[in-house]
């Protein structure tokens, strides 16, 4: 079954276990250029799940082309504003592997809303222009139907500001340089206080408010949008739990296990559920960077697939072929081996 934590992948998750279909729309990659992208659409009520990856992801670039002064979450915005149009009236938005950190201006523009730099110019939105926006008007905000609602399925707790924040923890990934992540610190706290000044809503202190280039924030200052933690959200909506709780042993695994793995990350979730019911699990990996520290008795183990010799782009290549000995030879083990 494969899952996610409600950012990339997600659609995946939901079209192989929940009622619905992909609906497809013309829109925008995180530069600009015209694209088709698809978002889920629930059978069975009036709501879509947005993958934000879909347009304003780095699966859409060429890493010479990673710049967050650049790029934007318009792509994005056009996507839900075609759900709305489409008749939904609610949208969770997954925010994993963004390109952008224009704190979701390029979303408030897409449905409607103008920023303005000091002369009272129309200014693209990206990363570079955070520091330069004045003014907000939102008159021809997609408000037609006034009952709609956006969640976000988020999964790190990271503020928009400081040491921990957008800028600091993630944009370099994006592209960017030293002197960029202050620029784009410096423009977000500007940016955050036009929000409020404008909505009446604080957001550097949101828990989560950093996620994705600053969007949980914008998206909580401009709409008053609520953040919730993608897994859960996806456990819901596929029945997660009862699916584990009816299984005899449980595999999961991701790409590293380290001292990020325990802090809510998926694999630490799985095991979270297979506690409950005391199921046996196993997690494999591709590399243990992680200090050993005290693990529940029904984890079993925890087994990394490369081996040691073998380079990591050639264990990369055959990561299927590894795994699927690895299984085999650790399940054999402890079958003869139980205690």
């Amino acid at each position: 079954m494969p899952f996610s934590d409600g950012g990339e992948g997600a659609l995946d998750v939901l079209q192989q276990h929940v009622a619905g279909t992909l609906n497809y729309c013309s829109t925008r990659d995180p530069l600009g250029r015209p694209i088709e992208a698809p978002y889920f659409r629930f059978k069975d009520q009036p709501t879509a799940w947005v993958e934000l990856s879909q347009t304003a992801g780095l699966q859409n670039l060429t890493p010479e082309e990673y710049n967050p002064y650049e790029t934007n979450t318009y792509g994005t915005g056009l996507m839900i504003l075609h759900a709305l149009e489409k008749g939904c009236t609610s949208i969770i938005l997954g925010i994993g592997g963004s390109a952008t950190h224009d704190m979701g201006s390029g979303i408030f523009s897409a449905l409607g809303g103008r920023i303005f730099d000091q002369e009272g110019n129309t200014i693209p939105p990206n990363g570079r222009n955070l520091e330069l926006i004045k003014r907000l008007n939102n008159n021809e905000l997609y408000i037609k139907n006034k009952s709609w609602d956006l969640t976000i399925a988020c999964d790190v707790s990271n503020p928009l500001l400081g040491v921990n924040g957008a800028a600091h923890t993630y944009a370099k990934q994006k592209g960017a340089r030293p002197e960029m992540i202050e620029r784009l610190e410096a423009g977000s706290a500007h940016f955050a206080r036009v929000i409020e000044q404008h909505f009446g809503r604080t957001i550097t202190a949101l828990a989560g408010g950093g996620a994705a280039g600053g969007v949980a924030a914008g998206l909580y200052g401009f709409f008053g949008a609520q953040l919730q933690n993608g897994f859960d959200l996806l456990a819901s909506h596929t029945h997660l739990q009862t699916q584990i709780d009816a299984a005899d042993l449980v595999i999961t695994g991701e790409g590293r296990y380290d001292q990020q793995s325990d802090f809510g990350k998926l694999p630490q979730r799985i095991i979270t559920l297979t506690q409950k019911k005391q199921i046996p699990t196993f997690l494999f990996c591709g590399s243990i960077e992680a200090k050993n520290t005290p693990r529940p008795s029904h984890l079993l183990g925890i087994e990394k697939i490369k081996p040691d010799t073998m380079p990591l782009d050639e264990a990369m290549k055959n990561a299927a072929s590894l795994l699927e000995k690895k299984v085999s030879d650790t399940l054999t083990h402890y079958k003869n081996n139980p205690s």
